[in-house]
């Protein structure tokens, strides 16, 4: 299959059955989406939910943000992780956004990427969600999906991920297709045992071609008895063992 015809087709088929995918992430204005987006880095959206309407209460803007210190931001998100790291970035992009962006969440992506806590990543899901730019977010998710499925080919880090998205996509669908990337990963399309079974897109998935060839369902077989065989051998030794300890036991007595 062709590259442009794997696109055309994973495009249809969201755009039919996803058309109104969101992030996750609750919020209600570009500061709160630029502090969730900063939490969630190696964090799930779940949890992020969790600890901001208390965060938020707390840090309404980016002034309120700015007046406190890391040692008090971190009260209110030590659930998250890597706490501390992220506390300090929270303070740190308060203070700029206050004193160098008028407290306004900037639209640039190179403005965006000079606050602390903010790399390509974040900038590009603000630029894309907020500001309707077209830019696409490459994280976990999407870099995962995108070489499981044949959108990218030997892409091996997300800025070149990113480029062959953007070289590839319709401009129009740049930053839907960031979400329609991430929720089939965060849902289907996981990173140990992909549910293939269930997925709407295994007739163009490279990842699911793959693993269904004669030779892969060999090894699979293959490793199966193996896995039988190992098992078999565990059971075998425990019984040895539970008998020579219960040999000991009684040449005590």
């Amino acid at each position: 299959m062709l590259k442009a015809e794997r696109y055309r087709h994973f495009v249809d088929y969201f755009s039919k059955n996803q058309p109104e995918a969101v992030t996750e992430l609750h919020y209600n204005s570009p500061y709160q989406l630029l502090v969730a987006v900063i939490l969630s880095a190696q964090c799930t959206d779940k949890r992020i939910n969790q600890v901001t309407p208390a965060l938020f209460e707390r840090f309404p803007d980016a002034a309120s943000l700015a007046a406190s210190n890391p040692e008090e931001i971190f009260t209110y998100i030590r659930s998250v992780s890597y706490p501390n790291n992220k506390a300090k970035h929270l303070a740190g992009m308060g203070k700029m956004l206050t004193e160098v962006f008028n407290g306004e969440v900037p639209s640039d992506l190179n403005d965006l990427q000079k606050l602390p806590g903010v790399g390509r990543k974040t900038a590009n899901v603000i630029a894309s969600v907020v500001f309707d730019a077209p830019a696409i977010a490459v994280d976990t998710h999407v870099f995962r999906v995108a070489n499981r499925i044949g959108l990218t080919n030997r892409a091996t880090t997300p800025l070149a991920v990113e480029k062959q998205l953007m070289e590839h996509l319709p401009k129009e669908t740049l930053g839907i297709a960031h979400h329609w990337l991430i929720l089939h990963g965060r849902y289907i399309c996981v990173a140990r045992s992909p549910k293939c079974e269930i997925c709407p897109l295994t007739w163009f998935c490279k990842y699911y071609e793959q693993q269904n060839t004669e030779t892969a369902l060999l090894k699979a077989e293959a490793a199966k008895i193996r896995k039988a065989k190992d098992a078999k051998k565990k059971k075998t030794l425990n019984i040895i063992s539970k008998e020579l300890a219960r040999r000991s036991v009684n040449k005590d007595i």
